[in-house]
């Protein structure tokens, strides 16, 4: 009778861990306090539109101190087709929740089509088609009771998705509105439980980005861009990033960012040279995990490079 009991908290503990992790996972894609710089990753009709070929990786690591925090990196580059009107861009991203116990593996191929609506403005409109790959190892869980875990691992659980997005923007505006993920993947199939095994089910939802930001000249070679990121998914609350950024000489960047009743954020950005650009951000939490005794906040470090001279379409860098 003790050993059903172990066993039945043994499950009990790993529902609630994948609970956690997919309720939340399949609810909200990732999040970047950083996204200004990284449109790509929630709209792929952003492909392109830096005018070259554009380089990028993020690394974001959540709630530091915290044993298990998810961690996040993403690989990306995007470039207009010379003499057309398309675009194209790869994108990988890789989540990690659990010390491992968790790993999902996103690769993306994007497309994007641009028209001049007018003098200085260019719509686009974008397409992803996605792989996702997903690992669970049951094995790395710390199972409290002391008792094997007897679940089976998932490896390279394979599910295709796609994505659809628009994007305007002019050398001071842009505004897009994105789905990326369209397609529901259920993960684990309930029918194919056995003696041996648990099957949980969690269901990706869609996610909808709309995303918008203006830049002022203030002159004295300082621009000011305010900015927001809105996401919206059913079964989960309104999601609000803004963010206020400083622009000095083309060179230096630096403001603050606050998500809706979730974390405040610092920002700060290094233009090294005209091709690299370095980001940095810190978020702290404004709910009860932000707590001193949980975590000390989030990190993400951001890297992009830039081959200015391929395109003759560029006649300014531009803040975002």
């Amino acid at each position: 009778m003790k050993n059903i009991t172990l066993k039945k908290k043994s499950l009990l503990s790993i529902a609630l861990f994948l609970l956690l992790v997919f309720g939340v996972k399949g609810q909200q894609d990732a999040q970047f306090t950083q996204y200004m710089f990284n449109t790509m990753s929630v709209n792929p009709a952003y492909a392109g539109s830096r005018g070259q070929l554009s380089a990028a990786a993020l690394y974001r690591s959540q709630w530091v101190g915290l044993a298990g925090a998810p961690e996040t990196f993403t690989l990306n580059l995007h470039s207009p087709i010379r003499n057309s009107r398309l675009g194209y861009g790869v994108s990988v991203v890789k989540d990690d929740i659990g010390d491992g116990v968790v790993s999902e593996t996103y690769l993306d191929a994007l497309l994007s089509y641009t028209i001049d609506v007018s003098l200085d403005g260019k719509l686009s409109f974008g397409l992803k088609v996605g792989a996702n790959l997903l690992n669970l190892d049951f094995s790395k869980l710390r199972n409290f009771d002391l008792e094997p875990v007897d679940v089976d691992n998932v490896e390279n659980n394979f599910s295709p998705n796609f994505g659809i997005g628009i994007y305007y923007h002019t050398d001071k505006f842009y505004a897009g509105f994105s789905a990326p993920n369209l397609v529901e993947t259920q993960h684990f199939d309930s029918s194919q439980s056995s003696a041996n095994s648990v099957n949980f089910l969690s269901k990706e939802r869609i996610n909808f980005y709309l995303i918008t930001g203006y830049v002022f000249d203030l002159g004295s070679d300082f621009k000011f861009k305010p900015a927001l990121l809105t996401k919206v998914v059913s079964g989960a609350p309104l999601q609000l990033d803004f963010s206020a950024n400083f622009l000095y000489n083309d060179k230096f960047s630096f403001g603050a960012a606050y998500r809706w009743d979730a974390a405040l954020s610092g920002l700060v950005g290094f233009q090294i040279t005209d091709q690299l650009m370095l980001g940095l951000a810190y978020d702290r939490e404004t709910t009860a995990l932000g707590s001193s005794q949980f975590n000390d906040g989030s990190f993400e470090i951001f890297l992009r490079f830039e081959l200015l001279k391929s395109f003759n379409k560029l006649v300014s860098p531009r803040f975002f």
